[in-house]
C-alpha cells in the first residue's frame, strides 16, 4: 500500500506501521511526483498554499482517504473523486486558534495593536490609550459550537464573562443560528469560529453587524468570507465597532486595501493554527486514520456535505 504525506517531519510522528507500507512525501504539488500516482490509497495532502492542490486527487486512480491537515475543508467541498472520503483534521487545531482567539480579544480590548503601533513610532502614548476595556464582564457570543468552539469557551470562562454559543442548529445549552438577530444586540463579543459553507459564507453582513451594539468586537478565526468586507469596512470606518481577524476576504489581503488602515483593526496573516506543535498532532491523527484504513475499521472526521 502506497502512502503520501506532505510534510518529511510527519514521518517521525505517524507511529508503527506494517513493514509493507510505503510511504513517500510529496510536499510541493507544482513539482513532479515521487512515483507513480497509481498505488496512492492514503494521502495527507499540503495546505493550499501553491499549486493545484486539490485537481491532483483525480489523477490518484486507487486513492480511497484524503486525510487533511487542516479543519477547514471548504476548498475540497464537491471535488472529492467517487470513492473517496475526506477527512478534516478536526481537533488538531483546537489549543492554539483557541489560543490565538483568546489573545486576539485581549489584545483588542487593551489596545495592545495601538501600542504597538506608537512604538513603532517611538512614542510614549499612555494619554492615548488609557482607560482600555478589559475581558472581566463581557458577554460573549460564539458563533460555531464545534471543537475549536468548545475550546475557546473553556479558555474563556475563567475571565469572569458570560458566555453563549451557537451553532447550525439548536440543542440543549447551545442556541440556533435563527437566534442570531436576539443574541446579537447584547453581545459585547462576537466569536466567528464556523466552517465556510453555503450557509456561512456572508453571514456576517450589513444587518448582522448593525445588530452589535456599539463598541462591541468582531474576531474572525473562521474563513475570510464569512464576513461580507464591505460591510465590515464601513463599521470600522466609522469607529463604531472594534475588529480583530486572523482571514480576510481577499485574502492575501492586497496592499492599499482599507482593512489595512481601518481604526479599531487588529489582523494577523491567518496565522491562528500556525504553531510549533501543529504537525505532531496532524501526523499523530494521520497515523491513527492510516492504521484504521489498513484494518479496515471506520475512520474518523470524515466530512459529509458542507461538514
Amino acid at each position: 500500500m502506497k502512502v503520501w504525506i506532505a510534510h518529511e517531519q510527519g514521518l517521525a510522528h505517524i507511529g508503527p506501521l506494517p513493514a509493507e507500507i510505503d510511504i513517500e512525501v510529496y510536499a510541493d504539488p507544482a513539482a513532479p511526483p515521487p512515483s507513480d500516482p497509481a498505488g496512492v490509497t492514503f494521502w495527507v495532502p499540503p495546505f493550499l498554499g501553491s499549486g493545484d492542490v486539490v485537481g491532483l486527487a483525480a489523477g490518484m486512480p486507487d486513492l480511497r482517504v484524503i486525510q487533511l491537515l487542516s479543519a477547514g475543508a471548504d476548498a475540497w467541498l464537491g471535488r472529492i473523486p467517487a470513492g473517496v472520503t475526506l477527512h478534516d483534521a478536526r481537533g488538531v487545531h483546537d489549543s492554539p486558534t483557541s489560543e490565538w482567539i483568546l489573545t486576539a480579544v485581549l489584545s483588542s480590548l487593551r489596545r495592545f495593536d495601538d501600542a504597538a503601533r506608537a512604538q513603532g513610532e517611538g512614542r510614549w502614548a499612555s494619554a492615548e490609550l488609557l482607560p482600555t476595556d478589559e475581558l472581566a464582564g463581557k458577554r460573549v457570543l460564539i458563533v460555531g459550537a464545534g471543537s475549536i468552539g468548545r475550546a475557546t469557551a473553556a479558555r474563556l470562562a475563567p475571565f469572569e464573562v458570560t458566555i453563549t454559543e451557537v451553532a447550525r442548529s439548536a440543542r440543549p445549552g447551545v442556541h440556533g443560528v435563527d437566534d442570531l438577530p436576539h443574541l446579537l444586540p447584547s453581545a459585547d463579543i462576537v466569536i466567528l469560529i464556523v466552517p465556510l459553507t453555503s450557509e456561512t459564507r456572508g453571514l456576517v453582513d450589513e444587518k448582522f453587524l448593525a445588530a452589535m451594539p456599539d463598541g462591541a468586537l468582531l474576531v474572525n478565526a473562521a474563513r475570510g468570507p464569512v464576513v461580507q468586507t464591505d460591510a465590515l469596512v464601513a463599521e470600522l470606518s466609522s469607529g463604531r465597532l472594534r475588529a480583530a481577524m486572523d482571514v480576510t476576504d481577499p485574502e492575501p489581503l492586497p496592499p492599499g486595501h482599507p482593512l489595512w488602515t481601518t481604526p479599531n483593526t487588529l489582523i494577523t496573516p491567518h496565522t491562528a493554527g500556525s504553531v510549533h506543535g501543529l504537525f505532531g498532532r496532524a501526523y499523530r491523527l494521520a497515523g491513527v486514520q492510516l492504521r484504521r484504513h489498513i484494518a479496515g475499521e471506520p475512520l474518523i472526521n470524515q466530512v459529509v456535505g458542507d461538514y
